[in-house]
C-alpha cells in the first residue's frame, strides 16, 4: 500500500511516525561528518528539503533525542552500527531564519532577537543547576527581544558555553534559511543596519566560539563574504555548482521514477520530466524539486507548483526595473535561448541592481536558470574567466515568468488587450488610444525608481516588448534588438502560420490561400520605438524618422529571406514624449500622419 502525502509536513519525526511518503536522505548525516569541516553552509532554491533535512539533522544529534533510534532504522544511516552511536549524543541549537520578513530592521531584529530567547527558555534547567555564577545567571536573564547589541552578538556563544559545560560536550548549531532577513533587508531598504547585525551575530556564533563542535547553515544565496562573514575562514560554502552533497536536496529522477511507479503514475513519467526536470547541482544534471513532485503526487496532475510557493517579488522587482541589457537578455531566455555570462556566486544584495550579471547569479542560486554548459580559460591578458551557459531551468519555470510578465501589465489590463487586438488587425487609430493609456499607466508603475526612465526610457519600452511576448507568444514568434538588413530592429513579430500557407501554394484551395494572406491578424510586424528629439516639433516627425530608419535600414530584409510577402510586413513608428505616444505607419511616412 503506498504511503500517505503529506504537503508541507517539514518535521522529520512527524513524516516517520505516520509513515508518510519520503526520500531517504539520511546519508546527508554520513556526508557531513565524515568531510569533518567546522562550519558548512549549503545554498539551494527554495522548496528542496532543506528544513526538513534539518530537522532530520537535530533529530540524529541532539540529546533530546537521544534513544530515537526508531526515527532511523530501516534507512541508509542506520546501517552501520558506528552511527547508531552517535545518535542522541550533542546538544543542539536549531535556529530558523524563514519567518524573518518584516518591512523594517527594527521589528526583523526584535525577531532574531526573540528566537535567540526561545532558544534559551528551553534550556532554562540550566540556570537550576549549580553551573552558572551570579554574573553569568545576570547575562542569562538579559537575553530578550529587546536585548542590546552587544548581548545579542554574544548570546549564542554564551548558550553554547553553558550548554557545553552541562553536557560535558561541545555544541552543534543548525542554521536553516540564513539568508532570509538578508534578502527581506535588501527588498524593504534596511541593509546596511541588517548586515551589521547579523555580521556580529555570526562572528561570535561561529568564528570565534570554542564551544562548537560544528555548525550547518542553509539559505538561497551564498551572500558575499565581505558582507556577513567577514574574517569567517572556517567557512566550507557548498553552492549549486559545487560537487558536494549534490543528491543530498531535492529528488534525483531515479528517485521521482520510483515514486510514480509507487503511486501507479509510471505512465505519467515523460509528462513529469517535461514540467519538472532539469535543475542541476555540481556534475547531477537530473534533479526535481520536491515541493512539484510531491504536490504532483497528491493531486495526480500537473501545475506550476514550485513556481507558485513564493510571490517572486525580488526577482519581478531585478527584472521590471532591471536595464535595458538584462530585459533583452530576459526576453531571450523567454524564448527558449540559452545565454553565455560570467557568473560570481557571492551575491552582494545592494550591489543586485548595478553589477553586470548579478542577477544572472542570482537566478541560478534561486533555481530558475541551470547551468547547460560551463567553460573556463585564460585570457590574452592572463586573466582567468569562467563563464556558464545558462538557461530557464523547465517548462515550469516558464510558466511562472509568463504569468509574471503577464502580471505587470494587470494594472492597465483592459487598455492592454484592446492594444494587442488593434495590433492585430491594423487599427492604428485604436491602438493610438489604448497605447497611450497603458503607457501612461505602465510609465509610472516601471518607474519606482524616481525618475528612472527620463534617462533611460528603452526600460519602459522593452518591458512593454516582454508584455508582447507573453501575449502573442503562442501566434508569432518576437524577438527584439537583432539584426536585419543594415542595423538592429526594436521588435519584430513572425508569424507562426506558414508562409507558404499566407500564398496559398500548398494543400489548401486557392481561396483557402487568399484568406489567409488577406487577413490581417497573419502579417508580419516591424516596430521601431523613437523618443521625441529636440529639433522634431512634433510626434509625427519623430514617427516619420521612425519609419525612415525601417525602409533605409531595410530591417523587413530577414521576413523577406523567410518567404513572407513584402505586402504581408507591417511598419509601425512609435514616437514617445513623456507619457505621451505617437503610433503610425506607412501612411504616417507618406505624410498622411495618424495623430491623436
Amino acid at each position: 500500500m503506498a504511503r500517505t502525502v503529506s504537503i508541507g509536513v517539514q518535521d522529520f519525526e512527524k513524516l516517520r511516525r505516520n509513515n508518510n511518503f519520503y526520500v531517504d536522505k539520511t546519508y546527508l548525516i554520513k556526508q557531513w561528518w565524515e568531510s569533518d569541516d567546522d562550519v558548512t553552509l549549503v545554498t539551494r532554491p527554495r522548496r528542496f528539503g532543506k528544513t526538513l533535512n534539518m530537522s532530520m539533522l537535530e533529530q540524529f544529534f541532539s540529546v533530546k533525542y537521544a534513544g530515537r533510534g526508531d526515527l532511523f532504522k530501516g534507512l541508509y544511516i542506520w546501517q552501520e552500527e558506528k552511527y547508531q552511536k552517535l545518535q542522541g549524543i550533542w546538544p543542539v541549537i536549531f535556529l530558523s531564519f524563514a519567518g524573518i520578513k518584516e518591512n523594517t530592521f527594527i521589528e526583523a531584529r526584535r525577531h532574531i532577537c526573540r528566537m535567540i530567547e526561545e532558544q534559551y527558555n528551553k534550556f532554562d534547567y540550566l540556570l537550576k543547576e549549580n553551573l552558572l555564577n551570579e554574573k553569568e545567571k545576570a547575562f542569562y536573564q538579559e537575553v530578550s527581544a529587546h536585548m542590546p547589541d552587544g548581548t545579542a552578538a554574544v548570546s549564542l556563544r554564551f548558550l553554547s558555553d553553558f550548554l557545553g559545560r552541562y553536557y560535558n560536550q561541545k555544541v552543534i548549531i543548525l542554521l536553516d534559511e540564513y539568508d532570509t532577513p538578508m534578502q527581506e533587508a535588501f527588498v524593504n531598504g534596511y541593509w546596511k543596519e541588517m548586515v551589521d547585525f547579523i555580521r556580529g551575530l555570526f562572528n561570535s556564533a561561529f568564528k570565534t566560539n570554542p564551544y562548537l563542535e560544528r555548525a550547518f547553515m542553509t539559505g538561497i544565496t551564498k551572500v558575499s563574504k565581505e558582507s556577513i562573514f567577514s574574517d569567517l575562514n572556517n567557512l566550507e560554502v557548498v553552492t549549486t555548482t559545487s560537487g558536494k552533497y549534490t543528491t543530498c536536496f531535492g529528488f534525483t529522477e531515479g528517485e521521482v521514477f520510483a515514486a510514480l511507479e509507487e503511486y501507479h503514475l509510471s505512465d505519467r513519467k515523460q509528462q513529469v520530466k517535461d514540467w519538472y526536470d532539469g535543475f542541476s547541482f555540481g556534475e547531477r544534471k537530473d534533479i526535481y524539486n520536491p515541493w512539484s513532485i510531491i504536490n504532483f503526487l497528491n493531486k495526480k496532475k500537473v501545475g506550476a507548483y514550485w513556481a507558485n510557493t513564493s510571490s517572486n517579488s525580488l526577482v519581478g522587482k531585478l527584472i521590471r526595473e532591471g536595464s535595458l541589457d538584462i530585459k533583452q537578455t530576459f526576453e531571450h531566455l523567454m524564448q527558449g535561448e540559452a545565454i553565455q555570462v560570467e557568473i560570481d556566486e557571492q551575491i552582494v544584495y545592494d550591489q543586485l541592481s548595478e553589477k553586470k550579471n548579478a542577477i544572472w547569479s542570482f537566478l541560478l542560486a534561486s533555481g530558475y536558470l541551470k547551468v547547460k554548459r560551463f567553460e573556463t580559460y585564460v585570457t590574452a591578458y592572463g586573466e582567468w574567466k569562467e563563464v556558464y551557459e545558462l538557461e530557464l531551468t523547465n517548462f515550469e519555470v516558464r510558466v511562472m515568468f509568463r504569468r509574471m510578465v503577464r502580471g505587470w501589465f494587470d494594472v492597465a489590463s483592459s487598455d492592454y488587450n484592446c492594444f494587442i487586438r488593434a495590433l492585430l488587425l491594423d487599427d492604428v487609430k485604436a491602438m493610438n488610444r489604448y497605447m497611450n493609456r497603458v503607457a501612461l499607466t505602465m510609465f509610472s508603475y516601471f518607474d519606482t525608481g524616481g525618475g528612472r526612465f527620463g534617462d533611460e526610457p528603452e526600460r519602459f519600452y522593452h518591458g512593454f516588448v516582454l508584455g508582447l511576448m507573453v501575449e502573442l507568444a503562442d501566434r508569432y514568434v518576437i524577438t527584439s534588438n537583432r539584426e536585419s538588413g543594415f542595423g538592429r530592429y526594436d521588435v519584430m513579430l513572425e508569424p507562426r502560420i506558414p508562409s507558404k500557407l499566407m500564398s496559398g501554394t500548398v494543400s489548401q484551395t486557392r481561396e483557402e490561400g487568399a484568406e489567409a494572406n488577406n487577413s490581417p491578424e497573419n502579417a508580419a510586424v516591424i516596430i521601431e520605438f523613437k523618443v521625441q528629439e529636440p529639433e522634431e516639433k512634433e510626434l509625427s516627425d519623430t514617427v516619420k524618422k521612425a519609419l525612415r530608419q525601417i525602409e533605409e535600414r531595410n530591417y523587413k530584409a530577414v521576413l523577406l529571406e523567410k518567404g513572407i510577402p513584402e505586402d504581408r510586413i507591417r511598419m509601425y513608428g512609435f514616437a514617445f514624449c513623456g507619457k505621451k505616444v505617437l503610433i503610425g505607419n506607412r501612411s504616417a511616412y507618406s505624410g498622411e500622419g495618424v495623430c491623436l
